[in-house]
């Protein structure tokens, strides 16, 4: 207490620290402008509170997505001339992210800029395993954080030296309960200047209490606790537990009996010069997550300023090209009737031009599709492999060419045009690899003496991809690829609202060598080009993904006037569920109803459409859940703001308009967003949430922004699963609960894929 009070104010005071991810909903980077315009100025008054009540206040650690948004909030504070003479305001610098020294340096020159203190709260880090997960989930080429402990232990101590070096600028605050680390900042610093150490509360305890005994050197250390509600404090704590029981940490290696002094106190320096200059042999980088047989798909950073920029500038460009899409037979164009390609978030704004196929240029099509099915066998599986593979790539170098078509010719928001292009990628090489896996190689069988049997697995002739616009290139490069590796030539009929987005992946396939007179390229709408392809007898089989009433046509012809049986392989939708118990975190129940209800504007075949909540949080959940959908932006989805775009089309929207009229009579609206003023001339719906009574009130599946909520008690679980199960085939089920009997009982009675 003496040390503390022969500080200077606001030092010698109790702190604050404050998460501005606790302050506003939507602190994410595509939500700049409108954290500057609601954040700040919450933030800003803070600041004023604490500097009148002369108290420190810290701007805590974000996960790496958010460094962005919280230094800009930082930075404009400490600019501010309203707090030019007050020397509070402070940091926390995360010593495991790859930038913290970056960030030191930063900082202290905007000290020195401004003529005035920081205080620099130096952590290690707490959202390590996350931050490794987001890497890998958005195929970014490097980790944001280091993947050895090790490495972080350096990088604190590397920080440290830069503060101690400009204390005149930095006053420095070490929240660390590794001794090694405790001694180094105090040899380190030792006599040049003012700083603290932290300790978490009822943490480190041991370490602490041998240090204040021995504190000879006048450096003060301060406890750092968590204030709130147990329901609130909880998550956190468990969070800091989690952290230093892992068998890395200092204080867990410390508890160990077992453990060697030496162990402790070997400096970080000499056990990195023990590992090789490379890689975490465990943590792969995120493009080698699948191993060797195939590369991930690169992603990009889109949390990163310069990447949203240049993608928005990529889509601005696009609005200056007027396409073309023709059918392609043999590489070449052709196609007499034509329509235009109309943007379904602007109809103001026509995207381009496709010329469709009349009846007698499918019969040409597959004529030369089977030729081409000749051709086609003098390629070695290996070949189309390496072909495939070059394709993935070409998609890779080609993200500007396929996401402005994919955002104004289908509707997709930025983010999900981004993942779709992965995906598509994805698709190229997953199907290269089992090319090789399974074509490569001809397997030997048993069997008697003098006898020889081989398998070997071969095309079957000429496949029909019948593909739709809510994916209109992956689904339809899922399609193709599959159909190309297995040996097949190709008969290509994408959705009439998208045929821009799959001639340009048809013209990529070509230049990755896939042969001309093998993939033909249809053009035009279900009921004429694609009945007519169907009904083909030379058609040798059918992947289609869509509805299933016209799956059920395309069975239908296929098994008409054949003379062999062809497969159908069909993706259809259904009435997709979330089954959620009064175990389930109710936050993250939430945040994944609304990704999977709405985003793409709940046009995707695995969709939420009913949600299963049990009765004892039913009013949490919806209490939550309604203030979450307050935060749903929904407009242009050019604009990385934009969280929801439009529906296809006004001819899409007007049944779903007309179940939504339906339900207001029949149902209890939960919540509906309201449409801004300011939309452009396009296809939107508003995101809805209505309770119903039971999944029978549900005929057919509504592909749209529209969720089901349907309560249920404990006792009736099993009912659930079998009003699910009676709908029919159910593609996906979701599954909230923290009790491993109730998830294994879900999963062993529900006929869902």
């Amino acid at each position: 207490d003496n040390l503390m009070e022969s500080l200077p104010a606001p030092r010698n005071r109790p702190g604050i620290s404050i998460k501005l991810s606790a302050l506003h909903p939507r602190l994410e980077i595509n939500q700049r402008a409108r954290v500057k315009k609601e954040l700040v100025p919450m933030v800003f008054e803070l600041a004023e509170m604490a500097e009148q009540a002369n108290l420190g206040l810290t701007i805590d650690a974000e996960e790496s997505d958010r460094f962005e948004l919280v230094l800009d909030v930082f930075e404009t504070l400490f600019k501010h001339a309203r707090f030019r003479q007050w020397s509070g305001l402070g940091l926390a610098v995360q010593a495991y992210q790859k930038r913290a020294l970056p960030l030191v340096h930063y900082l202290i020159q905007l000290a020195k800029t401004y003529d005035k203190v920081v205080m620099l709260r130096l952590v290690k880090g707490a959202y390590w395993d996350s931050e490794i997960k987001r890497a890998q989930e958005l195929g970014l080429s490097s980790y944001p954080v280091f993947t050895r402990k090790v490495s972080t232990d350096i990088s604190y101590l590397a920080c440290t030296q830069v503060i101690g070096n400009n204390l005149q600028y930095v006053y420095p605050q070490f929240a660390t309960h590794n001794a090694y680390t405790i001694a180094a900042v105090v040899e380190m610093l030792k006599g040049k200047g003012l700083f603290e150490l932290q300790a978490l509360h009822g943490m480190g305890k041991a370490v602490y209490c041998a240090l204040v005994q021995e504190n000879k050197n006048n450096y003060p250390v301060r406890i750092y606790a968590p204030v709130g509600k147990h329901h609130d404090l909880l998550p956190y704590l468990v969070r800091r537990l989690l952290e230093n029981g892992a068998n890395t940490s200092f204080l867990n290696r410390f508890a160990d009996q077992n453990a060697n002094i030496n162990s402790l106190i070997t400096p970080p320096t000499e056990i990195i010069s023990r590992y090789p200059k490379k890689a975490h042999s465990k943590i792969p980088l995120p493009v080698h997550l699948y191993g060797e047989g195939r590369r991930n798909s690169l992603g990009l950073n889109i949390h990163d300023p310069q990447v949203i920029a240049e993608l928005e500038k990529a889509i601005q460009q696009s609005h200056k090209t007027k396409y073309k899409a023709h059918c392609l037979i043999n590489g070449k164009s052709k196609g007499s009737g034509k329509h235009d390609v109309i943007n379904p978030a602007d109809q103001d704004d026509i995207v381009g031009v496709c010329h469709e196929a009349e009846t007698d240029l499918v019969s040409e099509a597959i004529e030369q599709a089977r030729i081409g099915f000749d051709i086609l066998q003098q390629l070695s599986p290996n070949e189309r492999a390496d072909i495939l593979d070059k394709a993935g790539t070409l998609v890779e170098k080609n993200v500007s060419r396929f996401l402005p078509l994919l955002v104004r010719e289908a509707g997709r928001c930025i983010p999900d045009a981004l993942s779709e292009i992965r995906e598509t990628i994805d698709y190229c090489r997953y199907y290269a690899q089992q090319t090789r896996q399974l074509f490569g190689v001809n397997t030997q069988l048993p069997g008697p003496t003098g006898e020889y049997n081989e398998l070997s697995l071969h095309g079957r002739g000429v496949f029909a991809c019948i593909s739709p616009w809510n994916f209109p290139l992956a689904i339809f490069a899922g399609q193709i690829t599959a159909a190309f590796a297995a040996g097949n030539a190709i008969i290509a009929k994408p959705a009439r609202q998208t045929p821009l987005t799959s001639q340009q992946f048809v013209e990529l396939l070509f230049e990755a060598g896939v042969p001309k007179q093998c993939l033909h390229l249809l053009l035009g709408s279900g009921t004429t080009v694609g009945d007519a392809i169907v009904r083909n007898p030379h058609i040798d089989g059918v992947a289609f993904t869509g509805s299933t009433q016209t799956a059920r046509q395309i069975q239908h012809h296929l098994n008409e006037n054949a003379q062999a049986l062809r497969p159908l392989i069909a993706e259809t939708g259904g009435q997709n569920a979330m089954i959620v118990d009064s175990s389930a975190l109710p936050e993250q129940v939430v945040k994944d109803i609304i990704q999977s209800g709405f985003n793409s504007a709940g046009q995707r075949c695995s969709a939420l459409r009913v949600l299963f909540i049990q009765e004892n949080i039913l009013p949490e959940v919806t209490r939550l859940l309604t203030g979450a959908m307050d935060q749903i932006r929904i407009g242009d989805p050019s604009a990385m703001s934009t969280d929801v775009g439009p529906l296809i089309s006004d001819f899409a929207r007007k049944p779903i308009l007309k179940h939504i009229t339906h339900l207001q009579e029949t149902a209890t609206l939960i919540k509906q967003v309201r449409l801004p003023n300011d939309l452009p001339n396009g296809s939107y719906l508003s995101p809805s949430v209505f309770q119903i009574d039971s999944l029978d009130q549900l005929t057919r599946e509504v592909f749209g922004p529209v969720v089901h909520l349907i309560p249920f008690k404990a006792s009736k679980l099993d009912d659930v699963i079998d009003a699910i199960n009676q709908t029919g085939y159910g593609l996906t089920l979701g599954i909230h609960s923290r009790i491993e009997k109730t998830i294994r009982a879900i999963l062993a009675k529900a006929r869902v894929g």
